[in-house]
């Protein structure tokens, strides 16, 4: 168990700020940053980072935390585990025990896939620089294709030796377990190297963890794949990662674009050349999550393949997925039999960066040329050729920016503009036809801007008084502390208020009680951070969620406008009563409500009787309570 010392330690080094922003590209606006969020899809920037508060909070979605919430939720990691990646992240030491082999397997499967894959990263680095095989073989492979030591430490790139199974009896030997080894994809199932006699390409997280690894055969005519690759575990989803954007998101960021690869190989030569803002789908079929990696960093990505038709359907099989993302696209086309790789080597690094420069081109009109070129004369070609545009431009989700391509397409293809529009559509009306799950003739009469939404079902509303808890709560964190008169102070008022009340929250009335169990054994009220870095989630993000502004006061208010605006800690004391009297008011609401149908169901004369009286009460209770107030009941 970590230490509360070591765990105050990480709290105060953890710079929310740094912490989302290896994730999520971050824009300054006023005293607070924005970025799309990385917990749902979304095109206009709800995300919202406060550096005062040490909070994040997303008022799309609605998520919220500090940074160790951002952390475990990003990366699905448990409480201590993202106290770890902190730790390690800040250079903080935490005092634990070594763990025996009984010790590591008893931990969540998760936590041990994750040290033997930092086992093996270590140990396959080891063999390539220390080793006779791994000098001779595997890293005169990397000496080879030019690459450097910096790079190769970059990358961290190594050796699994040609024997049948050094590594698995030395990761047995170690504690680990072999069922696990076989789980990574590390060891066969007949307990032999799986990788044996190939150079190895580890595969990070976005926080930079060895997750999965890459492998490459060397000998020349091998009837086995090139290539193996990491199954996917618990800690290693291919769909959901991006070769090489560890070691990329910061230039990626800096360039504002983001280069798009097919190979590991690719993706190390162009980093090494100073063109760093490079990842790679590692052979995969490009998938939304991976567009949506890049899309947090950048909205731009120029994709870079094979010079022949083969790589350049190879680019277009995930163009619809891409501008269906709203991402800006553009394709480097390379010469016939040439890759980014093996055209770097010829050119040389600065002829690679002017051919980039000046063959970037735009991919949707890239695409319609190249199926104009494909149909050359052919009139049944070139109406393909039109329908397949169209197939193209159905998928940019940005209305303005459709019916700018549209005109320019229509031009290409040398038609009406208003036909390729009658294409687009009908194609559009397709798609919402099966999202939508409508009859064709409903789908024609949808929005002309297909930003259509489902309705959903209206709850019956119920009299309680959540909204009205929670403000006092919000008002107890602020201004617990501040006087309120001379003998009390803000939190020990509320709270001589509302002891003897029911809540309807209970985590409002939780931090109520947690308020003042603090003020009785310390003497002052709790600052927002002791709730917002608590153990339990459940009370951080309710914390955090309840002190998040959706919008901040301007400077510029007063200095361009002349609207001057008085700072709300001095009218603490006036919100305190208006919280509590709607507090008050919402109870006594829900009484009279309830009392209401008590009235209804009486029985007899005495016990309509008594339930008037009652009522009466009640009602006077809620005039006192308007009028002290200055509540106005309509």
């Amino acid at each position: 168990m970590i230490s509360k010392s070591t765990i105050d330690k990480i709290f105060e080094a953890a710079v929310i700020e740094e912490v989302v922003g290896d994730y999520v590209n971050l824009k300054k606006r006023g005293v607070n940053y924005v970025g799309l969020c990385p917990f749902h899809n979304e095109k206009t920037p709800s995300f919202s980072v406060s550096p005062s508060k040490g909070i994040y909070k997303c008022f799309g979605c609605g998520e919220a935390g500090n940074a160790v919430n951002f952390v475990m939720k990003h990366e699905h990691f448990t409480y201590p585990e993202a106290l770890k990646n902190l730790a390690e992240k800040y250079g903080i030491p935490i005092e634990e025990t070594e763990s025996s082999p009984e010790q590591k397997e008893a931990q969540s499967l998760r936590e041990s896939y994750q040290i033997i894959n930092d086992f093996a990263n270590e140990y396959f680095k080891d063999i390539l620089h220390n080793n006779e095989e791994g000098k001779s073989v595997g890293l005169s492979y990397f000496r080879e294709r030019g690459y450097t030591n910096e790079t190769i430490n970059k990358f961290e790139l190594g050796y699994c030796l040609n024997t049948q199974d050094t590594f698995t009896q030395t990761a047995i030997k170690k504690g680990y377990k072999i069922d696990f080894l076989k789980a990574l994809g590390l060891t066969t199932s007949n307990g032999n190297d799986f990788y044996r006699e190939r150079v190895i390409f580890p595969i990070h997280s976005v926080a930079g963890k060895v997750i999965g690894f890459g492998a490459r055969v060397l000998k020349q005519g091998e009837k086995t794949a090139k290539y193996f690759n990491s199954p996917e575990s618990e800690i290693y989803h291919k769909s959901k990662v991006l070769y090489g954007l560890f070691q990329a998101k910061t230039a990626i960021r800096k360039e504002d674009n983001c280069f798009l690869v097919e190979g590991y190989t690719d993706v190390i030569a162009l980093s090494q050349a100073g063109i760093e803002n490079v990842v790679s789908s590692s052979g995969t079929s490009l998938t939304v999550e991976q567009i949506r990696l890049i899309k947090r960093h950048t909205p731009n990505i120029t994709l870079l393949y094979d010079g022949d038709q083969a790589g350049i359907k190879a680019a277009m099989r995930g163009m619809g997925l891409i501008l269906e993302e709203d991402l800006n696209v553009k394709v480097v086309q390379f010469p016939e039999g040439e890759d980014p790789d093996s055209y770097l080597k010829l050119k040389g690094a600065e002829d690679f960066k002017i051919y980039l420069q000046e063959q970037t081109k735009d991919f949707v009109l890239f695409a319609t040329q190249n199926l104009l070129k494909e149909a050359e004369n052919d009139p049944i070609k070139r109406t393909n050729a039109v329908k397949e545009s169209a197939t193209i431009l159905s998928k940019i989700s940005e209305p303005i920016k459709r019916s700018l391509y549209i005109k320019e397409c229509a031009k290409l293809l040398d038609i009406k503009e208003q036909l390729l529009i009658n294409e687009v559509n009908k194609l559009k009306r397709k798609d919402l036809q099966k999202t939508l799950n409508t009859s064709q003739e409903e789908a024609e009469v949808l929005d002309a801007s297909y930003d259509i939404t489902k309705a959903e079902p209206q709850q019956e509303k119920q009299e309680t008084s959540v909204y009205q808890e929670k403000t006092i709560v919000k008002i107890l964190l602020e201004f617990a502390n501040k006087p309120l008169s001379e003998t009390s102070t803000v939190g020990q008022y509320i709270i001589e208020e509302v002891k003897q009340a029911e809540f309807d929250d209970a985590l409002s009335k939780k931090i109520i009680s947690l308020c003042d169990e603090y003020q009785k054994q310390n003497g002052t009220f709790p600052e927002s951070r002791f709730f917002i870095t608590h153990k339990d989630e459940a009370i951080s993000s309710f914390v955090v969620d309840l002190i998040s502004d959706a919008y901040e006061l301007s400077e510029n208010w007063d200095k361009k406008h002349d609207i001057f605006i008085t700072d709300k800690s001095m009218n603490y004391k006036n919100d305190v009563e208006s919280a509590l009297g709607n507090f008050k008011l919402k109870k006594i609401q829900k009484l009279i409500i309830e009392n209401e149908q008590k009235l209804k169901a009486a029985k007899n004369d005495t016990e309509l009787e008594t339930t008037m009286k009652i009522h009466a009460k009640l009602l006077s209770m809620k005039q006192q309570i308007c009028k002290e107030s200055g509540t106005v009941i309509t």
